[in-house]
């Protein structure tokens, strides 16, 4: 018999208040926002001794600079603009992480900057360049399957984790339903579900819980018992 595949958790953390640690010592890697929808100095340093505590794999969690709307809105940057703000966010991280002894291992981008860099080359290119610049010890690039930023970090030479969404509905197509739509947050039940089925498919690398959802500590409890053991074997580089 094949063993199953290995599907981690990994969580969006370091964007609000209260966090609890516990969500750090569930996930397998921690993806910290680092000043672009969310996140300064002070949060970023908690998230790291947390992620450090845990022996959670970190993460940088760059975005549009948009704290108004959390990173969630397109915003049409030149790619030297993108460049900029991408690699300033990233080098936050990492001088934190330093600081405490630590280093980011995987970058993975945030809200509408993740999924404009799934459908559009330019994005995709000039947010891993920013992120390889400042992270040069972050060989892990975090995404959906084929799609222009998979293309572009294996292009670098960069090991790409597709990722799945246990926390968000999908529709018949596979697309995830928008977050303005009723029922397009699961809640724990129907996220460990989901998420079993995901892993089973064998079609992506680790599975994402939101953090700065109100049950998100519910969620990712639910959702790593229905990982069992898998969640335990994500990968660090």
């Amino acid at each position: 018999m094949n063993a199953p595949a290995l599907v981690h958790l990994n969580v969006d953390l370091g964007e609000r208040d209260g966090e609890p640690a516990e969500l750090y010592a569930l996930a397998t890697a921690v993806n910290v926002a680092c000043g672009g929808h969310a996140g300064d100095d002070a949060s970023m340093a908690r998230a790291v001794e947390l992620a450090i505590a845990a022996g959670a794999r970190l993460g940088a969690h760059p975005s549009y600079p948009d704290r108004e709307r959390f990173g969630r809105v397109a915003l049409d940057l030149e790619p030297s603009a993108l460049y900029t703000t991408v690699a300033a966010q990233c080098a936050s991280l990492a001088a934190v992480a330093r600081a405490h002894g630590a280093r980011v291992e995987h970058v993975k981008l945030h809200g509408a900057l993740y999924h404009d860099a799934s459908r559009r080359p330019d994005v995709a290119a000039a947010a891993l360049d920013a992120a390889v610049s400042a992270l040069p010890d972050a060989p892990i690039v975090v995404g959906e399957p084929d799609s222009a930023l998979a293309r572009a970090a294996l292009a670098r030479g960069l090991r790409y984790e597709r990722e799945g969404f246990a926390d968000r509905r999908y529709d018949a197509a596979g697309q995830l339903v928008a977050r303005g739509t009723p029922g397009a947050l699961l809640a724990p039940h129907e996220a460990a579900t989901q998420a079993a089925a995901l892993a089973a498919t064998a079609a992506f690398d680790t599975l994402c819980v939101h953090g700065d959802s109100d049950d998100a500590l519910a969620v990712a409890r639910a959702v790593r018992a229905a990982l069992g053991e898998r969640a335990a074997h994500g990968g660090r580089a």
